[in-house]
């Protein structure tokens, strides 16, 4: 088994909110499971439950996301099939909101690493929406992850929290793991957007399209009803430049 075969990590993580977050884990998911035949895992993490929302096969919550975290819980007990066939998901609830006391009064730093090793026999890529914010939750999963995407608007305000992502994990100095940022609602229209995508010509950049809106509305990937747009070449495009880095580990 190669490298990049083996179980690998993929946070879609920011600083700030509403940067397409949601948007990214899901259709990341989609293309690893639909495209590249991987055995993939959507683990929500963000107590809005956004990514839960749009696959979750049952619409009663229980409350029990947290437990997870906890030493008693098996985390293969709350795995579910999602609505789309061949990705699995560890739904979000309300209880995530006190996820950050909890990590802090465990007192464990890679206790989502160890529960992600866990999975290794049952998956192959495993997908991270994760909550904005520097906090216990974002320390746990930038431990963990093998690779952190990071959605930017092309405005100035996005592209300094990015900065301050990359200062933070140069700040702790124990290593870390790579950051691929990628420009998210793209419109070429507006000139600050184009100026900025032309100073970064190599980041990915995913459009302002109909599609990534019509998702909440169909609650499915744009690969499950707009396979051919432009927004869903570009999540394929992304996935791909991810399976080249993580090949590289």
């Amino acid at each position: 088994m190669s490298k990049g075969d083996e179980l690998a990590t993929i946070a879609v993580y920011s600083l700030k909110g509403g940067v397409g977050k949601t948007t990214f884990a899901v259709n990341l998911a989609w293309v690893s499971a639909k495209k590249s035949a991987r055995r993939t895992l959507l683990w929500d993490l963000d107590p809005q439950a956004a990514a839960t929302w749009m696959l979750s096969a049952n619409a009663k919550g229980r409350d029990e996301a947290q437990a997870i975290f906890s030493k008693d819980v098996d985390v293969e007990s709350l795995i579910r099939p999602s609505t789309v066939e061949g990705i699995d998901l560890i739904a979000a609830d309300t209880s995530l909101r006190g996820l950050d006391r909890l990590f802090f009064e465990l007192g464990k730093k890679k206790r989502l690493a160890k529960l992600i090793e866990g999975l290794s026999k049952r998956y192959d890529r495993i997908i991270l929406d994760c909550p904005p914010g520097l906090t216990e939750t974002s320390e746990q999963v930038l431990r963990a992850a093998d690779i952190v995407i990071v959605p930017v608007i092309p405005s100035p305000l996005s592209q300094r929290a990015l900065g301050e992502v990359a200062r933070y994990l140069v700040q702790r100095g124990d290593g870390h793991s790579p950051i691929l940022p990628v420009y998210s609602m793209v419109d070429r229209r507006r000139s600050l957007h184009r100026t900025a995508t032309e100073e970064n010509p190599a980041w990915p950049a995913v459009p302002m399209a109909s599609a990534v809106e019509q998702m909440a509305a169909r609650r499915k990937p744009i690969g499950e009803f707009a396979p051919a747009s432009p927004a869903a070449k570009q999540f394929a495009f992304l996935w791909q430049a991810i399976e080249r880095r993580l090949a590289k580990r």
